[in-house]
Formats: C-alpha cells, structure tokens, sequence
C-alpha cells in the first residue's frame, strides 16, 4: 500500500483518461491576462467548498490547473433546495462566459449537463460520479467499491469489538457502491465482523451530504452498539462521524480526500486511521489539461485501483501499528488488481 502522491496522481489520471470554499453562490477568478484568458470553472455539489472530501477534492485540481495554465477559473457554489434547472443556469452562465472546460462536480448534475452541452458544441463538459452522452462531455467516474473494500479490510483489522459502521449521505446507487466494498472488504477479511449500516437521508434536499449533526447523530448511535470503527461516505456529514469517533476514541475512516491531512479536522486526526481516496483532483485537472493541449477529452473514463485513480491513504503513523492491517490491504490490492477478488457494486 502507499499514498498516492500528487504528481503520480496526475500522471496517472491523464494516461487513463487518454485510455478508455468561501464564495457563496459566486465565482472566484484567478488571475489571467485578461477576460478571454479563461479556462476551468466548477460548479460544486450538495456541500460545496469547505467540506473538507469530495468537493475540496475537485477545487484542488482547480487550483492546479490555475497554477500551472495561468488562466482565469471560477467556482461557483450550489444553493438549499435547488433544482436542475437551477443547475442548468449555472452551468450555461459559465459556458457564457468563455470558460472551458466547465465541470459539474457530481452526478446531481446529469441532467442539466444534458441540456447545457447540447447548446454549447465547442465547450468541454465534464461530470464527476455520473455518465453523460455527449460528443463534449467527459464523464469522469471511479470505482468507489474498490477504495471502500481496502476501508472495510482495514476496519476489520482494526476492530476489537467485531463490530463496524458505515454511515452512508443518501441512499442512492453511488453510495451504495461504498457500503458494498466496505462490507465485502470486512466480511472478506473477518467473516466474524458485524456492519452496521445507516443512511442519513432518503434526498439530498434533505441535508444527507451536508448535515455534520446528522451524521454525528448517526455515528453515535452506531458507536453506542460498540462499533469502534466508521466510514461515512457522506460529504460534509462525515465531518459528523469523525468528529463522533475522535470523542468516543474510536477509529474513523475518510472519504474522498486524505482526511487525516485536512486542516479543518486538525483537532480529530488522531482518530482518523486511513481515508478511502478518489483522485478527483487528478481527473478534474487531466481533463482541464487536456482542453488546453487542444485535445478536449470526451467519453466515459473509469478511475480505479489498477490505474490508481483510487486507493487508501497511509498518512497517519497509527496506521501501521494495527496488527497485520498493512499487510491484509496490500494483499487486497493485489487481488483486485489482478482479478482474483471480485469487488460488488451493491
């Protein structure tokens, strides 16, 4: 096992792609050179900037691209209770304004990317966790279900009370790919390991990826059944779960991001005994890179463990004092990657 860094991060998401926040409800621009100079622009999910996972993700290959390209970007943030067609204008107000590509950062976005697309031919989309038809739209998706099965390896090995949690955002296809990795993973590892499993909503209108009380609650009420290992794939309501965890002083593990390293979460990272990571960074960043070498990616692109478009951090030292949870992981890599375990989607 090994952290994904983010040079091999970036590597990596541009060759299988070739293959196969602060300013609510606004933009914020880099500098460029002047107002055609623009490139990148995403629209965040349920969430946005600050959730510390799957939206900070995406605004990190953001930054990248602004660094390396020196060109205008935009992030905009989503508003409570929107619609798609609220989605639709945000999309269209960015390819309005001369950016390229525009990305929406999650699948609430299919539907209104759709739309959007088919109205503005020489403008590259992307779509994070959904696929989109499209001659320029690049669908960006990774194999959740893989990174969780390392997760689920790892909790069970880390479990003293046979007893684990997985604290899902909404109940939705997506996420139903995580706790299937994580109980097979588990179960795989420890037959002997109950999973406890809950979802905080049945919408995202309801607060289930932006909600940290309901996942605390959640985490508790787990953690009070002697779970001493969650995973929550649930945005920002993770922050809930950790938060949850490191008061118990029980492990937690991230999503998305290496949580162990955000900021944000500083005061629980002691608790954070590994992050299940998707390189949303690395593919937003491939495909803006891609538009600006005048090779606008298109299509359906599948990150997972063989390509390292997914894996499980190692960042904290903790980590490598569970007994044979190293080991046990590096050994479920291997068999994925190879072919010889089959990781469930549902």
């Amino acid at each position: 096992m090994r952290r994904i860094s983010r040079l091999t991060r970036v590597a990596v998401g541009v060759a299988s792609l070739a293959l196969a926040a602060t300013a609510c409800g606004g933009t914020s621009g880099g500098s460029g050179d002047g107002d055609d100079d623009k490139g990148l622009a995403i629209a965040y999910d349920v969430g946005g900037k600050g959730d510390q996972s799957f939206n900070d993700a995406a605004y990190a290959g953001l930054e990248q691209a602004k660094k390396e390209f020196g060109y205008k970007t935009a992030d905009i943030e989503p508003t409570d209770g929107e619609t798609d067609a609220d989605k639709e204008q945000r999309l269209t107000s960015l390819a309005k304004q001369g950016y390229n590509p525009v990305i929406g950062v999650g699948f609430a976005y299919g539907p209104a990317m759709t739309a959007v697309a088919a109205k503005y031919p020489d403008t590259t989309f992307g779509i994070v966790d959904s696929v989109v038809e499209g001659k320029n739209v690049a669908s960006l998706v990774f194999a959740e279900n893989e990174a969780s099965y390392l997760a689920g390896v790892a909790a069970a090995k880390a479990s003293k009370t046979k007893t684990v949690g997985f604290v899902g955002g909404v109940n939705v296809p997506l996420i139903h790919k995580f706790e299937a990795g994580f109980a097979q993973g588990v179960k795989d590892t420890d037959p002997k390991v109950k999973v406890l499993s809950q979802y905080l909503t049945q919408t995202a209108e309801e607060g289930g990826f932006s909600s940290p009380d309901k996942g605390k609650a959640a985490a508790e009420g787990q953690i009070e059944k002697k779970a001493d290992v969650v995973y929550a794939a649930a945005g920002l309501s993770g922050q809930g779960v950790i938060e949850a965890a490191a008061k118990a002083k029980i492990w937690a593990i991230g999503v998305d991001s290496d949580q162990y390293k955000q900021e944000a979460l500083a005061a629980y990272k002691d608790s954070i005994l590994t992050s299940a990571l998707k390189d949303i960074d690395g593919a937003v960043f491939a495909l803006a890179k891609s538009v600006e070498d005048g090779k606008p990616l298109t299509g359906t692109h599948t990150f997972d463990l063989k390509s390292d478009g997914v894996g499980l951090s190692d960042s904290n030292p903790k980590f490598a004092e569970v007994s044979g949870a190293k080991e046990a992981v590096d050994k479920a890599k291997a068999g994925i990657v190879g072919g010889s375990i089959k990781v469930r989607t549902e």
